[in-house]
């Protein structure tokens, strides 16, 4: 038997030369078959006929310098770059003034300084760059573009004052639960009963017209009255807890923001209607995403509450709103809104593009994260209920970083779909990037054959930046994220 036992190993022979390389690569992924063979054939075809066009459009057959349209009827199939480079200072800012496009630079320079902090894990102060994100970069924002001044009257700042005390109310619900706060304190429950109610009736009053001025600020005055009692009760109340400490520091916050943009910086006004561009596109888009994602949250965990009315107010606003298109809550927000609105009163149009946009995209987030929230095994409910963690803290230590951390492709998608919606805007008559864009496209001075193309070419380039950038950096968190679940 030993004859037939080896004393040495075999020797290692190299792969077969069609499993390995770039050979066995191809041979595997692109011509595994016929079938596979045919399609990967044509469309190599359609790749190549495509990059092909393109290129030649805006390379080889492109005007690179000119003045005017006579420079690119030289080339009658070729893209028209000295429109771009004609433009682009249009396309970037609307029409803001000339000499006041420092303020919207020193806005971009702001957005990148606190906002690439946020995007590197490796970079400290995440807490504090993402106060800055929520609270002092808008307001810069604002008073840079607008010039600030915007002279608040004492009714505004009443009425601040009013919904302040009114959250303060509110937060006990939100914390312990409507069935707690029934059972421990009525008496605050009973004077916000009638709170709402006078604020309702003034606000009923108000706009039935003149006639029904006096009963308005009656009952107006009594809502105030009490809010102001119950909102002082609820803070006493809660300020055992700590949470009274941080609804006192967030309305100073909120005062001295109005503070700020009540005074006067010396900057000329520019009115919204003078914004456009890539500059409203970001603005519309920034604002959107940041606010969104909260309360897509806050919709989809009030959708699995266990409290009816709760859970029928989430449902009933995240189903009208996703029963409709982003263009019809445009529209609503531009035409149908001034007529519920007392004479008088009206909002400014970007403003209304804002809010439509963040309400229109946080009903799809609420179940995007719905979604990842019932991904979440039924066992770490169960475990942090055993370890003694109420419901909140259940959600934010256990519950949401998991349902977030699945959700992440389909959170980015809905990122990406809301930067490419807003160009829906145009539709109230804000001019976006691409609305710009195509009211440029008209100017006599650079009608030529291929400006259109071009145009539309560069912003689609612009888009596609934006675009594959978030999803490259979402794929670069889903791998930083992503643990084995090895035991």
């Amino acid at each position: 038997m030993a004859a037939f036992v080896r004393t040495e190993d075999s020797p290692r022979l190299p792969p077969p030369p069609s499993a390995s390389g770039i050979w066995g690569w191809l041979r595997l992924n692109l011509f595994a078959g016929p079938g596979q063979t045919v399609l990967t054939l044509l469309f190599g075809a359609t790749v190549l006929w495509f990059a092909w066009t393109v290129l030649k459009f805006a390379v080889l057959a492109g005007i690179w310098d000119g003045a005017d349209r006579n420079a690119c009827l030289a080339s009658p199939t070729g893209a028209c770059w000295p429109l771009v480079r004609e433009k682009i200072g249009q396309w970037i800012y609307g029409f803001y003034p000339i000499d006041q496009r420092w303020r919207a630079n020193v806005c971009f320079a702001l957005l990148v300084a606190v906002g690439i902090p946020m995007l590197v894990p490796a970079l400290p102060f995440k807490r504090v760059n993402a106060l800055l994100l929520v609270t002092a970069l808008p307001l810069s924002v604002v008073i840079l573009l607008s010039g600030g001044n915007l002279a608040f009257g004492p009714g505004s700042y009443i009425t601040v004052a009013v919904c302040l005390l009114l959250m303060t109310v509110a937060v006990p619900f939100a914390s312990t639960g409507i069935e707690e706060v029934l059972r421990t304190n009525r008496l605050c429950v009973l004077a916000t009963g009638i709170a709402l109610a006078a604020g309702l009736c003034f606000a009923v009053l108000a706009a039935t017209g003149s006639t029904m001025a006096v009963l308005g600020s009656v009952s107006g005055l009594i809502a105030v009255c009490v809010t102001v009692a119950v909102g002082a009760l609820a803070m006493r109340r809660q300020m055992s807890s700590g949470q009274g400490f941080v609804l006192l520091a967030v309305s100073a916050s909120v005062f001295a923001g109005m503070a700020a943009l009540d005074y006067d910086f010396g900057l000329s006004t520019v009115d919204t209607a003078q914004w456009g561009g890539l500059l409203v596109t970001l603005i519309v888009a920034v604002v959107g995403i940041i606010t969104s994602l909260p309360l897509g949250i806050v919709l989809a965990l009030g959708r699995q509450s266990s409290m009816p009315l709760v859970r029928t107010l989430s449902v009933g606003f995240i189903e009208i709103v996703r029963g409709v298109p982003l263009i019809t809550v445009l529209f609503m927000s531009s035409v149908m809104l001034p007529l519920f609105l007392p004479p008088g009163m009206s909002f400014d149009k970007l403003l209304r593009a804002l809010i439509g946009v963040a309400l229109f995209s946080s009903a799809y987030m609420a179940e995007v994260v719905r979604g990842g929230i019932q991904a979440i095994d039924r066992g770490q409910y169960e475990g942090a209920t055993a370890l003694g963690l109420r419901y909140w803290p259940m959600m934010i230590k256990i519950v949401l970083p998991q349902a977030l951390k699945i959700s992440i492709p389909n959170i980015v998608s809905n990122f990406i779909s809301l930067f490419k919606d807003t160009t829906l805007v145009l539709i109230i008559g804000v001019f976006d990037l691409l609305g710009i864009v195509q009211t440029t496209l008209r100017d006599p001075k650079w009608a030529t054959p291929t400006s259109a193309a071009t145009g539309y070419l560069a912003v689609a380039l612009m888009y596609w930046v934006f675009c594959f950038g978030m999803s490259r950096y979402a794929k670069y968190t889903e791998r930083r994220l992503h643990r084995g679940h090895k035991r």
